[in-house]
């Protein structure tokens, strides 16, 4: 084995490494509690709310007021996120400074893409805000969750990421690119009114069906982020290698550690990683327009 090969499958042990502590990061906080969802190796909670300007449900649930925000938003139209060519730089380890410079230039790259995005719609929008902890906080959403590093609480707005030992320690830029993507794609599901339909829906399904509008709300999150990762395609940030390695691990392990069918199978997951990388669009990753088995 030459030294070539042996800093190769260096650098994918600690990516692996990195990636299982983003998938444990990967928590939504809204407003109290609805369901509990272990991420691997975390036992953490998810905690959810309607945020207050959810749409209503009428005739005793028979119609859903605003399932179109979901279905058919205008964001969908707008064609492929606008590449504000984001290049954070690099993140060494063991550099606090470098780690809140790293996380604060990606959620400015976030930030520009979706303002572009939304004016093509005409839409108003909002950023969210950033919060960078070192150790647990109590959010207006609730207590920290056990295992979080990461979480995005609709009351006040804001995208709380903790820096970690463990992440600090073993830095993979792509994965946490990945992991703030991913929650700033439940901010745009929020600002984008989806989340009016998603929660107006769940105040009348059963656990079945509340199960599923999870999964659609967490697979479109998850698709919106590789669509934000595909305008850094080819770059040192997102290689080729890199990115598949990436989709491979959610493949067989992004459904571990959930008790619950809350997030999707792993290959589900991978499924649409890969076509909001390769498509690029927002229009691609409409979950709530998707058949059934398209979000198992």
């Amino acid at each position: 084995m030459n030294s070539l090969s042996a800093s190769r499958i260096v650098a994918l042990v600690a990516a692996g490494v990195a990636l299982a502590l983003a998938a444990a990061a990967l928590t939504i906080v809204l407003a109290d509690v609805a369901t509990t969802s272990a991420a691997p190796g975390s036992g953490g909670r998810q905690v959810a709310a309607p945020p207050a300007s959810a749409g209503q449900a009428h005739n005793g649930g028979a119609t859903i007021a605003g399932r179109a925000t979901a279905t058919a938003n205008p964001l969908y139209e707008t064609g492929r996120l606008t590449d504000v060519n984001c290049r954070p730089g690099s993140l060494p380890p063991g550099s606090i400074s470098a780690y809140r410079r790293f996380l604060t230039r990606v959620t400015a790259c976030l930030n520009k893409a979706w303002a572009a995005q939304f004016r093509k719609a005409g839409m108003p929008f909002s950023k969210p805000r950033l919060r960078i902890i070192t150790r647990k906080v109590k959010t207006p959403c609730g207590t920290w969750n056990t295992g979080a590093d990461g979480v995005y609480c609709s009351t006040d707005r804001t995208m709380y990421l903790m820096i970690s030992k463990d992440q600090l320690r073993n830095p993979f830029p792509l994965g946490i690119t990945r992991l703030i993507a991913h929650e700033y794609g439940h901010h745009v599901q929020q600002v984008s009114g989806i989340w009016d339909y998603y929660w107006a829906a769940r105040t009348v399904a059963g656990k079945a069906k509340r199960l599923e509008l999870s999964r659609r709300s967490e697979l479109q999150a998850e698709c919106l982020s590789a669509v934000f990762m595909s305008t850094m395609k080819d770059t040192p940030l997102v290689t080729d290698a890199d990115w598949a390695y990436t989709v491979g691990w959610f493949r067989k392990n992004g459904a571990k550690g959930w008790p619950q069918n809350d997030h999707g199978k792993g290959p589900t997951q991978a499924a649409w990683m890969t076509r909001g990388f390769n498509r690029g669009t927002p229009g691609a990753c409409n979950t709530w327009a998707a058949s059934a088995r398209s979000v198992t």
